[in-house]
């Protein structure tokens, strides 16, 4: 008796599955049956199948992505298996000192001009994109037709029991038994259908891990000069300015000393005075570029000096005692240090939670602040900077971010070293 009901919970969670993946998998053929039916209704002009079908071939490239994605979703709620869409992002949008507009691909008078052209070249000259139109031309003669099998049979029973003949009805109830055995079953093909068509081939995932790491040598690279001229700049803003009047002062001094000693001792004690702030600029400088206490203690205390030193009533918890690779701590630390300037400057709060764990793979550090949330996340922003700092080292950045908030930022990072 269990057994029994559990293949009728098996075969209606199956029809109604059955039916899902036949749904989706006919909305394009849908749409090439209404132009075929509006060309048949305009006939006898020669010409009459011309836009009937061009709004086909745009329905279809319009359909294919979200019919594309709801499929993924499927199969990934289904059998828990995960394919990836591997679209290609668009770059960000610069604006040139002529008061023109680059996307990479052209000049526009407006961000938004040049914002919908990139989307459209990217998207037309993106390998997945036209993976998704093929899919939506294989989908209905593969998962589709053996999907419509159980709808196909209750609707033969249906139209069986409406006859009276009995061979129609007999027909009917062969039809009602084949939608019931075949029910369970009929929507399995989505996932090796989806898996084999809507995968990205090893070629391509080769290709685009190349082109990320291309970017992310480029990201480097630029941040690395970034970073030389603010040392640069604060160097000779700052200590070179001050060493420079430390010596006019010395020189002075020197001189007034058997004339004027007085004013010769006044001008050495702000000479020390001067070399003192000096050393101090120094001493902000180099803990800006890497801090002493990262060194000496490790990632976790370096974070909590940080968090003593923050306006934000910040808690750090932390499940494990760990010291990462320089690199990395230094990734992880500055981050971090984002995270609680944002939540000051941006979402205006007031506490904040770091905590570091450990997952299967790596680290995961999350800092949860009590703003108003509404995060969002610009190419030329400091989040996507972070994402760059840590993709170097295959790493991640998930954010949750409500309006009204919290906003929770988790930083994930492989880490054989744990």
């Amino acid at each position: 008796m269990r057994q029994l009901g559990a293949w009728a919970a098996s075969a209606c969670v199956g029809f109604v599955r059955a039916c899902v993946v036949l749904a989706v998998s006919m909305l394009v053929p849908a749409v090439w049956a209404a132009a075929v039916a509006l060309w048949i209704w305009w006939g006898g002009n020669p010409w009459s199948w011309i836009a009937p079908f061009l709004w086909a071939g745009f329905g279809t490239f319009a359909l294919s992505r979200p019919v594309c994605g709801m499929v993924r979703s499927l199969v990934a709620k289904w059998t828990g298996t995960v394919i990836p869409a591997g679209y290609r992002q668009a770059g960000p949008v610069t604006q040139m000192a002529t008061g023109y507009w680059w996307n990479g691909y052209s000049y526009e008078r407006s961000s938004r001009d040049a914002r919908m052209d990139q989307q459209w070249r990217t998207r037309l000259r993106d390998p997945a994109t036209w993976r998704d139109v093929r899919f939506t031309a294989i989908a209905p003669i593969t998962m589709g037709l053996v999907a419509a099998i159980p709808p196909a049979g209750v609707a033969a029973a249906v139209l069986g029991a409406l006859q009276p003949s009995l061979s129609a009805r007999l027909a009917g109830v062969l039809g009602l038994v084949v939608a019931i055995a075949a029910a369970p079953y009929a929507w399995r093909p989505v996932e090796p259908v989806a898996v084999r068509f809507l995968d990205t081939p090893p070629a391509m995932v080769l290709a685009g891990r190349v082109d990320e790491l291309t970017a992310q040598r480029a990201d480097v690279t630029v941040a690395q000069a970034a970073e030389i001229r603010r040392i640069e700049r604060d160097l000779h803003d700052g200590a070179q300015a001050r060493l420079v009047t430390l010596g006019l002062s010395l020189a002075t001094a020197e001189k007034l000393m058997e004339t004027d000693p007085d004013r010769a001792r006044a001008l050495l004690r702000e000479a020390r005075a001067g070399a003192a702030t000096s050393l101090t600029e120094l001493r902000e400088l180099v803990k800006g570029i890497n801090p002493p206490v990262l060194n000496e203690r490790g990632l976790i205390d370096a974070v909590r000096a940080l968090a003593m030193d923050s306006p934000l009533e910040a808690v750090v918890s932390a499940e494990i005692r760990l010291r990462l690779d320089p690199p990395i701590e230094s990734a992880l630390y500055f981050g971090v240090a984002e995270l609680l300037t944002n939540a000051v400057k941006h979402a205006h709060a007031t506490r904040a939670r770091i905590s570091f764990a450990r997952d299967g793979s790596g680290i995961v550090v999350d800092v949860e602040d009590d703003g108003r949330g509404g995060v969002v996340v610009r190419a030329d922003g400091g989040l996507a900077g972070l994402r760059r700092r840590l993709s170097v080292f295959d790493g991640a950045v998930e954010i949750t971010s409500p309006v009204g908030g919290p906003t929770l930022v988790r930083m994930m990072v492989p880490c054989e070293s744990l």
